[in-house]
Parts: structure tokens; C-alpha cells; sequence
């Protein structure tokens, strides 16, 4: 009988540790209650907002409608802090979905690993990038007016635009980093830029200046092309977005561009004028640029 109570009580409290490892396999690591996460129940709800605490039996956290919620950590099934998201005036701003990039031209900074985004500008060229690691990303593009023709005169050239990217944050609020946009254009020419950026600021709020020299079949620019750009995020979901370039000719030749961007945890629409004398001779407000992208 005395072994049989020893042997009960070794069962329960083996069953009580086990009950206790398992609830202790939601915690890792400990907390920020100043940034903002993403909690996933077993059952697919999400929540996002601040956590309050968290112990191995609740977790308790704040959104922007609840102030309070707790939940039973059996239920929780992850939880990962949101990047670049925060809580202002009681309302949650999501990530700069797309940082890296301006209107057409790129930020330094850099996709992180297994990020990716497909973006569809001016209906006709379609692109695709990838984050290979937290520091290196490729993108590929095709322009689909040139391909279609060169198709129905029984050919296929497509114009396609190939375009790795280096980045590194060197310090708080800045990165630096270089790349190649390369063309091939209807299989028989290739031409591009090799360039080196530095951004300064947030996700949300920056500034970029670079130089970069063209190539045309491997013939590079004597002079630097500048460019100059900046973003400045006003509210929840839009933001000010301008990209700017000078091309070395006979004098430096310039073109503008200013806009908006509206954006959602996973989307960015921008809605823009390209313009310079020569252009705003015919048409005052500019080219319209039109763009969509969708991260995932």
C-alpha cells in the first residue's frame, strides 16, 4: 500500500511538472510592453496591440478597442513583435509596408530573409522581388508592351530588368547600400545603372541620396547619375513620397516626381506625377505614375 502511494503521488506530480513545461513552451523571450505584437490563437484569431504581462497561465495585452484582454495561454498558439509598428493616439500604425523602395528607384533599405513583394507599375511592368538574406535581396521585372510586339511579329524578346541590392543599417537611423538595375532589352541590348545609397531616418520618415553610372553593352557613364529622395509618412495610411534624378548629358539633365502613397499592413498604392521643364511645357502637372504592390 506504501508503494502504491509513493507510486500515486510520483504520477501526479510528474503530471503537474508536465502540465507546467508545456505551458512554459509558449513563453520566449521576455517581453517589450513598448513595442507591439502579433498574438495567434489556436484557433486562427489574431490580435494586435501591446502585452501587458504574461505568465505560464495568461496573457494579458491592449489593443486599440480592448483595453484589457486576457487570454488563457493555452489558447495562444505564437505571438512576434511587429516591426516598425506602434500605438499612437490609441490607434494601431502598422509597418511601413514598403520601405524599401520610393517610386521607382530604391531605399538602402533592405528586405529582411523570406520577405517578398510583387509591384505592378504603370499596368505594364510587372516585378518581383525576394529577400535572399536580412542583407542581400533580387528582384526581377518584365515590361510587357515590347515582349507583346515582339511576339506578334513571331518573335519573343522580352525586356526584362534583373536587380540585386546589398543593404546594411551601419548605425540607428541610417543605412547603406549599392546595387544593379540591369535591362536586357528585346534580347539585344542590355543596359543599367550601378549604384551606391545611403538612407538616413525611419521606416516612415527618411531621406535617400545616391550616384549611380550607367552602362550600355558594358560601356559605363563617365559622370554620376544623382538622385535624391524622400518619404514622409502624415498619417495611418498615407504618406508624402517624392524621387528625384539628374543625368549626366551635355549639362545635367533633371526629372521630379512627388506624390502619395496609401498603404495597408500588406499593400501600398502610389499615386504620383513625373515632371521637368521639358515635360510640364505640354502637360503642367506631369506624367501620372501609377503603381501597386503587394508584400507577402
Amino acid at each position: 500500500m506504501k508503494h502504491f502511494i509513493l507510486t500515486a503521488l510520483f504520477f501526479c506530480l510528474t503530471l503537474n511538472t508536465s502540465n507546467l513545461f508545456a505551458q512554459n513552451a509558449h513563453i520566449q523571450d521576455p517581453i517589450d510592453t513598448l513595442k507591439v505584437y502579433q498574438v495567434e490563437l489556436s484557433d486562427g484569431t489574431i490580435f494586435m496591440g501591446f502585452i501587458l504581462s504574461m505568465d505560464t497561465n495568461i496573457l494579458v495585452m491592449k489593443t486599440t478597442s480592448i483595453p484589457r484582454l486576457e487570454i488563457p495561454m493555452d489558447k495562444v498558439k505564437s505571438y512576434e513583435v511587429l516591426e516598425h509598428s506602434t500605438l499612437k493616439n490609441g490607434s494601431y500604425w502598422f509597418g511601413n509596408p514598403h520601405a524599401t523602395r520610393y517610386l521607382f528607384g530604391p531605399s538602402a533599405i533592405n528586405l529582411k530573409k523570406r520577405e517578398k513583394y510583387y509591384q505592378n507599375t504603370w499596368l505594364f511592368l510587372n516585378s518581383f522581388n525576394i529577400g535572399i538574406t536580412d542583407h542581400f535581396s533580387i528582384g526581377g521585372s518584365i515590361e510587357m508592351i515590347s515582349t507583346t510586339l515582339s511576339l506578334a511579329s513571331g518573335s519573343f524578346s522580352p525586356t526584362i530588368l534583373i536587380t540585386p541590392k546589398i543593404g546594411y543599417q551601419v548605425a540607428e537611423k541610417v543605412h547603406a547600400g549599392g546595387g544593379v538595375l540591369y535591362a536586357n532589352i528585346l534580347g539585344e541590348q542590355s543596359a543599367g545603372i550601378a549604384y551606391g545609397i545611403t538612407t538616413v531616418g525611419t521606416y516612415d520618415n527618411n531621406i535617400t541620396g545616391g550616384l549611380g553610372w550607367g552602362f550600355i553593352n558594358g560601356s559605363f557613364s563617365s559622370r554620376p547619375i544623382v538622385t535624391f529622395s524622400a518619404m514622409k509618412r502624415v498619417s495611418r495610411k498615407v504618406a508624402l513620397v517624392t524621387e528625384n534624378w539628374l543625368i549626366p548629358s551635355n549639362a545635367y539633365y533633371g526629372i521630379y516626381s512627388y506624390g502619395l502613397r496609401f498603404f495597408s499592413e500588406k499593400m501600398a498604392v502610389d499615386l504620383a506625377f513625373v515632371n521637368n521643364s521639358d515635360i510640364a511645357s505640354f502637360l503642367k502637372i506631369g506624367i501620372p505614375f501609377a503603381s501597386y504592390t503587394l508584400k507577402f
